[in-house]
């Protein structure tokens, strides 16, 4: 999946307090491969993410990313939290 780098920090900004620890501990994974995922880069051994790719461009650049389990999970909390704000 391609998608801007711009966008991709969008999404990370729209998420809830707390959505980067619920999305680390559903998949497993550290929060700072989380934050990693949508653009920090403070890599160590168990926080770097494979199959990302970032090429210079508009927008940020277009990232590559092998596996959206990650940004499938983000859109769905922010779509919780927009259904949880209109009731």
């Amino acid at each position: 999946m391609n998608i801007t780098f711009n966008r991709l920090r969008e999404i990370k900004h729209q998420l809830p307090t707390g959505s980067v620890k619920r999305i680390a501990d559903e998949l497993g994974l550290t929060e700072q491969a989380v934050r990693n995922y949508f653009g920090a880069k403070k890599y160590n051994d168990q926080g770097e993410i494979i199959g990302k790719h970032i090429e210079s461009g508009p927008d940020g650049g277009i990232v590559h990313l092998e596996d959206d389990t990650i940004l499938n999970l983000a859109l769905q909390i922010i779509e919780e939290a927009s259904s949880q704000q209109e009731a």
